[in-house]
């Protein structure tokens, strides 16, 4: 799912932080910077544009679903100043608050994967939006206990790229510490922690420092065109890869300062970045995000519950003229009302709908069981309204 646009902290989690026996990983070559695990990347199955899948209307996008298993990139010869601080032990005090995120895109025959960051000993993480959307199905490998949970969606938040999962039956469960992204400076060290290449494991760590605060970058489907704007970033030189999305973002004393935002085949920043660059959310937004997801808090951004679903894919219909319906879900909300490719919807509850992006934006303040008074529009410009009730579908 793909949509634009952007939250002090202090420790907003009522529950206690959990001492942690760290597994200290084997001695590298070079012990101050022990090296990211080679993985193969996995191919990405965009569907955003080509299919909006609506699954809040249905949008059940997943722009970050893998398929087959492609070799890796040949790596880039880089030489790099060492870290003034000892990684392996930020490392080993950040690993067991970290989760790897799996999930099945069930409409769309993938999966995705990713990273977390526990928030309470009872099973609150705090990840992506672009992880979990379009899931219908969710598994949570705690890297503290390796255990494995299932996991629900509390919330999220698209145009921040936040989401708030709770595990099932979780307790125990080492917590990470939350630090004070306003604080941050250009030239802190950091490290980039998470399930890079989305095979599980422990997690790999990418060593830097903090190079722009504040950044506002564009993520584009390089397919489709879509595109979805993230703000207030910190930009940093370690190297965020695939999978390490929804990951910490820790300093020099392992405290969590910003959520890890990855691009992807077929997904890419506007930047032109160079290797070693990548971009996360200020845990102070990101924190203050979940806190109010947690709280019920919902606003224009912010979605609490299941998501609704309509069973349509759409596109941009072009010039400010609607969502076009490209196809329409068997069995679902809209195919049993009659509508039809083709079609435009250009209108939900008398509020205009002037683009795919405009459709979603609305229905993620819709759940299951409303009643939407949707308008759609045929060829010559002739409307009808029909009265559709969402069902419980794929997040985001």
């Amino acid at each position: 799912m793909s949509q634009n646009t952007d939250a002090p902290l202090g420790a907003p989690w009522a529950h206690q932080q959990q001492e942690a026996v760290p597994q200290v990983p084997a001695p590298p070559p070079n012990p101050q910077e022990p090296p990211r695990r080679k993985r193969p990347l996995r191919a990405v199955l965009i569907s955003l544009g080509l299919v909006v899948l609506l699954a809040l209307v249905g949008v059940a996008v997943g722009h970050y679903a893998w398929g087959p298993k492609t070799p890796p990139a040949p790596p880039v010869a880089q030489v790099r100043a060492q870290p003034a601080f000892d990684v392996a032990s930020v490392v080993a005090k950040v690993s067991p608050a970290v989760v790897d995120i799996d999930v099945e895109l069930g409409l769309e025959g993938g999966g995705a994967a990713g990273t977390g960051i526990v928030l309470s000993d009872d099973g609150l993480v705090l990840t992506n939006n672009h992880v979990v959307e379009g899931a219908t199905s969710m598994h949570v490998t705690d890297v503290g206990n390796g255990r494995g949970y299932d996991a629900t969606v509390l919330g999220y938040d698209r145009s921040h790229d936040i989401a708030l999962l709770k595990l099932k039956d979780a307790s125990g469960l080492v917590t990470a510490t939350l630090g004070e992204s306003g604080a941050v400076k250009i030239g802190d060290g950091v490290v980039a922690i998470g399930n890079a290449g989305g095979l599980g494991g422990p997690p790999s760590a990418s060593p830097g420092k903090v190079t722009a605060l504040g950044r506002q970058v564009t993520a584009a489907d390089e397919i489709t065109g879509a595109t979805e704007t993230l703000t207030g970033l910190l930009q940093v030189d370690a190297d965020i890869q695939s999978g390490d999305s929804g990951g910490p973002l820790v300093d020099t004393q392992g405290h969590v300062i910003g959520v890890d935002t990855a691009a992807n085949a077929g997904y890419v920043f506007d930047e032109g970045l160079r290797p070693h660059e990548g971009f996360a959310i200020p845990i102070t937004t990101a924190a203050d995000i979940a806190k109010r997801i947690l709280e019920g808090k919902a606003s224009d951004t912010i979605h609490i519950g299941p998501s609704a679903f309509v069973g349509l894919t759409v596109v941009d219909g072009g010039n400010g003229t609607g969502a076009l319906i490209k196809s329409v879900v068997a069995g679902g909300p809209a195919a049993k009302l009659g509508l039809k490719a083709n079609l435009l919807v250009v209108g939900i509850d008398d509020k205009p709908v002037t683009s795919a992006t405009a459709l979603i934006a609305l229905m993620d303040t819709h759940h299951p069981g409303d009643k939407l008074r949707v308008t759609v529009a045929g060829q010559g410009g002739k409307t009808a309204t029909v009265t559709l009730v969402p069902v419980s579908g794929p997040i985001g």
